[in-house]
């Protein structure tokens, strides 16, 4: 290959999802067969340090010679690895941005009843308030159940191992320093304590029990080490090298980072990252599967989706979000189709937090975000594993879903699935419980052998206008070897002019609807997608034959274009089969958790299970039609199929069905444009926005979502309001003229002050001139006068003498 074309592919490499430039680093993953030895002789040979094992047969090293970062990649020196005939492949690392997903808000007090010896129990009130209100634990715990024999890493910014409520269970094989390539993975110290992130979660899956000292981990019998990969450059190698530690060893790795939680980057694994994850659930823990557990994200103040978060949104990962204290869906948390369940967290400032381990072998109240629900889920996982130690980490993922508890978290979008589960994107299937996952485990068979089958929409390239909307019907009749569904991935690969305006739903044959993509309002971007797998759990036991339908909005002014299309099914031939006191799968009756006071604008639409009949499978493969909503007029069959009381006269409806909204005498699923939903304990309305706002989250003209053609949103404290486009420059102009009177009114004075300046000096000047002409004057007279009494007395003196 010519300089000339590595050049300019290095060029492009350079530009990330977002559009930023990467960083790239001394550090490259080189691919070469033969084993450790061969790798240190080509490390040697070509100037590198070698560093450690990857996965397979890549391996880390490092190049002393090359700076630790650059904007461009170092051309010489990987043309010269390339061409050793020993080397398979090389890339050269580059700085990947990860963000620890805790948050900092005060936190209120708190009076529970002291049940253990620990210092902080009274305050862990998501693991002692009973009544269906916590997770369960202390019924598991009285099973007999700790953890014990199950071995938890945390992959974050370090541990401290010697923390006197965790040094007894610390686990060293489970830990290890790859930023530093060491053993060690205490944390760095320094003014801020910004790495006290990974022992403040280790504490919530392993803080020992009953020792009168801070809090106690859920699992508190269980192992616990630390991988410290997150106090420095984060790259592809380091996170395989994190993913891939020890795992005959490690049963379960908690995460709580992921890519920037700011409502416009679309990141994920890389190769090697995709690699470890791969290897892990192939031949970790002896074939078993390595379990990832991962914190959803906490971007949703910024609109934020975790389905464009590569890690949440695998069929590898089980996704994790929160719920606060009172059942409410945080201020923070990100609403997808990818989140499998639910642990508690915090909420607002003046909601409780969680109480765990800290750094300088203190205690802290104040752990926060979905970085505190991720290790909480992962130590409940480690009571699951000690009462069953033959789990997959498939079997895990079954025992979420049929175990988690929609009771008492309020969300809009519950809804009942096709085989009866319940299910919302921002709780998944609900809270997890630790005492029923345990019963669960000891009587699991393990699931049938996973299959995959894939579907393609033929005859891509379609456009999509804007304000309007894409829809394509993929029928399956048959799927090899996949009759009962556990993930479904719709890889899209679209063109967009901005990426932000577009929002993407997948409906199941049996109905069940998932939002795989919310409108993201910061995300600017024109990359649009390429073949990105948004991935949905909404229909895990479906059916996958039918008609599938993938709808995709454009909200933008530009025209957009869908160039592929495909769904990808994974599941199981045969239906799991169990005992009637362990099949939880049976139909349940829905769950109404409609609260008027809970924010649902991380959403973006109330979503809900659209039942209509159905034409025949006619067995073609796909039929597309791009409509217009809002120059359709619904037909009278859409009015009313979603009444439950019809006046027989006018035909209006009186009384929606639950999760339909009245509006003008219809029931409808969506609340049109210009209203919002509300709804009681007796019903569900739309209601009119405030006049400034096209559609919005509430009636306030701070709560729009977006403004009509004349006017823009405007934020500002955190508050988004419509401001209209002259308004506005006649605000800019205002500003304009506020600072350039202000710039005059300065200069003004300054230059009144140098004018006074050189009045003065001109009088002081002129002062002293008179001055010395008066003086000399003055002194001319004095002069004469004493010539003459010199003269006088010399006269005095020739008279004497006479």
């Amino acid at each position: 290959m010519c300089p000339q074309r590595i050049f300019g592919l290095a060029i492009v490499a350079l530009v990330t999802f977002g559009g930023r430039v990467a960083a790239y680093t001394n550090q490259w993953a080189v691919h070469v067969e033969g084993g450790p030895e061969v790798a240190q002789e080509v490390a040697r040979e070509h100037g590198f340090q070698y560093l450690d094992k990857i996965v397979d047969d890549w391996y880390h090293m490092v190049h002393s010679s090359v700076v630790k970062r650059s904007a461009e990649p170092h051309l010489g020196v990987h043309q010269r690895l390339m061409e050793d005939r020993r080397v398979r492949r090389a890339e050269q690392q580059r700085v990947k941005s990860r963000t620890k997903r805790d948050l900092i808000i005060k936190r209120g007090p708190s009076n529970l009843k002291i049940v253990l010896n620990d210092e902080m129990w009274p305050q862990m009130w998501y693991l002692n308030r009973g009544k269906g209100l916590d997770m369960n634990v202390q019924e598991a715990w009285a099973e007999g159940i700790t953890g014990r024999g199950i071995v938890v890493t945390i992959l974050d910014d370090g541990l401290e191992k010697n923390h006197p409520d965790l040094y007894k269970n610390y686990d060293p094989q489970a830990s290890y320093d790859v930023n530093n390539h060491d053993e060690d993975p205490m944390p760095r110290y320094d003014v801020l304590d910004s790495n006290r992130h990974g022992t403040r979660c280790a504490g919530e899956v392993a803080a020992t029990a009953n020792n009168s000292m801070c809090a106690v981990g859920v699992a508190f019998g269980a192992g616990v080490g630390g991988v410290k990969m997150l106090d420095g450059d984060v790259t592809d190698a380091v996170e395989a090298r994190s993913l891939s530690l020890n795992p005959q060893h490690i049963d379960i790795y908690s995460a709580s980072w992921g890519p920037d939680d700011d409502g416009k980057t679309v990141d994920g694994p890389g190769e090697l990252a995709t690699r470890a994850f791969i290897e892990g659930i192939t031949k970790g823990r002896n074939g078993k599967g390595s379990i990832f557990v991962w914190a959803s994200g906490n971007g949703g103040r910024d609109h934020d989706n975790c389905n464009c978060d590569g890690y949440t949104n695998s069929i590898w990962t089980l996704s994790i979000s929160s719920a606060t204290e009172n059942g409410q869906v945080p201020w923070y948390s990100e609403a997808c189709s990818s989140t499998l369940a639910t642990t508690y967290s915090s909420g607002s400032s003046g909601e409780k937090q969680v109480v765990t381990t800290d750094l300088h072998h203190l205690c802290t109240s104040s752990h926060t975000g979905t970085s505190a629900s991720a290790p909480l889920a992962a130590g409940i996982c480690a009571l699951a594993l000690e009462a069953n130690k033959e789990l997959t980490w498939r079997d895990m993922q079954h025992i979420v879903v049929r175990t988690a508890k929609p009771a008492n978290l309020k969300a809009m979008d519950w809804v009942t699935n096709g085989v009866g589960r319940n299910v919302s994107h921002s709780f998944g299937y609900g809270l997890m419980d630790a005492a029923a996952m345990v019963r669960v485990a000891r009587k699991w068979r393990t699931v049938p052998e996973q299959h995959k089958c894939e579907v393609s929409a033929p005859h891509m390239g379609r456009p999509i206008p804007p304000k309007s909307q894409l829809t394509l019907e993929l029928h399956v009749k048959e799927c090899s070897d996949v009759n009962f569904l556990e993930h479904v991935q719709a890889k899209v690969s679209l063109l967009a002019s901005r990426r932000g305006d577009l929002q993407i739903q997948l409906t199941s044959p049996q109905g069940t609807r998932s939002v795989l993509l919310a409108k993201r309002p910061h995300d600017v971007s024109k990359a649009g997608f390429n073949q990105w797998p948004f991935m949905s759990v909404h229909t895990w036991g479906e059916r996958p034959h039918g008609t599938w339908k993938l709808e995709i909005h454009n909200e933008g002014r530009y025209q957009d274009t869908l160039k592929e299309f495909k769904l990808i099914f994974y599941g199981t031939e045969t239906s799991l089969e169990f005992d009637d006191d362990l099949d939880q799968d049976k139909l349940l009756p829905p769950v109404n958790h409609q609260d008027v006071g809970q924010d649902n604008t991380a959403i973006g639409v109330r979503q809900n299970i659209v039942h209509t009949e159905r034409d025949p499978w006619t067995g073609s493969q796909q039929v597309e039609r791009v409509s217009h909503p809002e120059v359709q007029r619904p037909t009278t069959e859409n009015q009313t199929s979603g009444c439950s009381s019809i006046d027989p006269g006018s035909r209006r409806c009186l009384e929606c069905k639950l999760n339909w909204y009245y509006y003008e005498g219809n029931c409808v699923y969506e609340c049109p444009a210009k209203t919002y939903g509300v709804s009681d304990e007796t019903k569900a309305v739309c209601s009119n926005c405030h006049y400034s706002c096209l559609t919005c989250s509430g009636p306030s003209n701070t709560e729009c979502t977006s403004c009509h053609e004349d006017a823009e949103i405007s934020t500002n404290l955190n508050e988004s309001v419509c401001v209209l486009r002259e308004v506005s420059w006649t605000m800019q102009s205002t500003l304009w003229y506020y600072r350039m009177t202000i710039l005059f009114s300065v200069n003004a004075a300054i230059f009144l002050v140098l004018t006074i300046y050189a009045a003065a000096k001109w009088y002081l000047r002129k002062r002293n001139t008179l001055m010395y002409r008066y003086n000399k004057v003055s002194f001319s007279s004095n002069w004469d006068a004493h010539k003459d009494i010199d003269r006088l007395q010399e006269n005095a003196y020739v008279s004497d003498s006479e």
